[in-house]
């Protein structure tokens, strides 16, 4: 699974800031605690800033509850502790290894390979006082994937981690790093500059704005007034699919194109159970065909809603978007969430059932619930996604809703459909996660088409004003399940003996089924984030 973010829990009664990196596997373990109808946490807005007090306490649990006791240094730091831990009364600081071994096997698929993954890490976190909240970590990797993630990144990247270099033998090369500092100005507001990733909403996928894509520079305010967050991110991003080149000698590249993105959203905690939050985005590119641009200080305000200063420009180049995301806690365990994105909207034509071009939208919707059957950590998520076709596209994809090449909200893109399931269960030190999907899509038949699932493409290119539909151009049905079974060694660094299964068909029209199986196991670690189920 592809993203890395940081969970800053902050406790007034203590006088340090715990930072605590981020899976959706691991986040499952605190459902119990988020979407308790007795409480009002704000649970969409990731990273999260926190200090329930409940929180803190299952982390400690998590943490703590099975360490082996001893007095070896050796066994306590391999089960117990970080590599290096320091805690003070006005700073704590810890330093891990942070290991990713993997070998594996193509089982079914036409092309036998042994695949297998080198990752050397490294993770440090630092606090001062009850203000300043310091995380980095990085990450030398070499690796050999399934056919179908190596055909991936020679078009793009690594999912979620960026640049890659393709070597012979079908190996890969990369480099991968996060860093956070996070000052805190009072219960209240928080401030965080970044080289990381967001994601907003309350499920595995988010049709806002998600974590799938690789790390980007942004700078984040964080507000929390009685049942009101506030969130405002303004972001420096890299397009790979739009390299900068020279002004005078125009066939010479220096390096990856700029765009900007500011995105805001407030969520509010109607009741213990209700919640609604609104979103807006806009994106715009670095240079346009008048010359550069830069950051647009119009957006730099963050009391001023975004819509309203881009509709000033009134031959604005810039691409916007409007959300929803609401979630309700039906019972003890379960809670029901949805979003809704909205690119483009003509009132006459979106409910004239017409098929027409410029209604773009994409929906979620879930539910996930914790304790199932009465089992404790026992947890299930069932959600439906989708996107219109042209949804996330622009004139130019310089300014289409991406980063570094890779979609912003949903890892497909857009003209899908899609039904994913994920069960986590976790007994003292093992963890099993299964996930399940089926996604119906539509694909370009050639280079020079445009059915409006590739956003990288302008949607002044679409060929038809009113008949489209979700899943037109070549029709995809992908099947995917993944399983896997964990001891946990270290739970500080998520240090794991790991084994798992891997199943994808892809189904393409009038083309061959695309096949694969892939059994693997490995000593892995860290908090981060790969997807591969698209």
């Amino acid at each position: 699974m592809a993203l890395t973010f940081l969970c800053f829990v902050a406790k007034e009664s203590e006088a340090q800031i715990v930072v605590q990196p981020y899976s959706f596997s691991q986040s499952q373990k605190y459902s119990r605690i988020l979407y308790n109808p007795n409480t009002r946490l704000h649970t969409s807005s990731k990273p999260m800033v926190m200090r329930d007090e409940d929180v803190l306490d299952e982390k400690e649990y998590l943490e703590n509850e099975y360490n082996v006791r001893s007095s070896n240094w050796l066994v306590r730091k391999i089960f117990n502790e970080h590599l290096v831990q320091v805690e003070k009364e006005d700073h704590t600081f810890y330093l891990d290894f942070l290991p990713d071994f993997q070998i594996g096997k193509e089982m079914i698929g036409e092309d036998k390979r042994t695949t297998w993954l080198n990752t050397r890490g490294v993770q440090l976190g630092l606090t001062i006082k009850d203000k300043f909240t310091f995380y980095t970590n990085f990450f030398e990797n070499q690796g050999v994937f399934p056919k179908y993630l190596d055909e991936y990144m020679i078009e793009n990247t690594v999912p979620g981690q960026g640049a890659v270099e393709n070597l012979a033998n079908n190996k890969k090369d990369w480099m991968y790093a996060s860093a956070s500092l996070t000052y805190d100005f009072s219960p209240y507001f928080q401030v965080t500059m970044a080289y990381d990733k967001n994601h907003i909403g309350d499920g595995y996928r988010s049709v806002l704005l998600s974590d799938f894509s690789s790390n980007y520079t942004h700078l984040k305010f964080t507000g929390e007034i009685g049942n009101v967050q506030y969130t405002s991110i303004w972001a420096y991003m890299l397009d790979s699919k739009n390299p900068r080149y020279g002004e005078i000698d125009t066939t010479r590249i220096y390096g990856d194109g700029i765009k900007w993105g500011a995105f805001q959203y407030v969520d509010y905690n109607a009741t213990d159970r209700f919640s609604i939050g609104f979103f807006q985005a806009v994106i715009w590119a670095n240079r346009n065909p008048s010359g550069k641009r830069g950051f647009d200080f119009n957006y730099l305000n963050p009391a001023i809603p975004l819509r309203p200063l881009e509709s000033t420009n009134s031959s604005s180049p810039d691409k916007m978007f409007l959300g929803l995301n609401s979630k309700y806690k039906l019972t003890k365990n379960l809670t029901t969430y949805g979003q809704f994105m909205l690119g483009e909207f003509t009132a006459k034509e979106f409910f004239g059932n017409k098929g027409y071009i410029h209604n773009k939208w994409a929906a979620q919707i879930g539910v996930r619930g914790h304790d199932i059957l009465q089992f404790k950590n026992l947890n299930m998520l069932l959600e439906y996604n989708l996107a219109r076709p042209y949804m996330y596209q622009h004139k130019t994809s310089i300014s289409n809703y991406s980063n570094h090449g890779e979609p912003l909200a949903h890892p497909r893109g857009a003209n899908f459909r899609e039904l994913v399931g994920i069960l986590t269960y976790s007994w003292q030190r093992f963890d099993f996660f299964a996930e399940a999907l089926y996604s119906k899509f539509g694909t370009d038949p050639a280079d020079n088409t445009n059915y409006g699932g590739n956003i990288f493409q302008s949607y002044n290119t679409a060929p038809n004003t009113y008949g489209n539909k979700i899943g037109q151009g070549v029709k995809n049905n992908l099947y995917y399940a993944d399983l896997r079974a964990s001891y946990v060694f270290n739970p500080k660094y998520n240090l794991r003996f790991e084994i798992g299964y891997t199943q994808r068909y892809r189904q393409i029209e009038e083309s061959p089924t695309q096949k694969s199986g892939v059994i693997s196991f490995g000593l892995r670690s860290t908090f981060r984030n790969f997807y591969g189920d698209f």
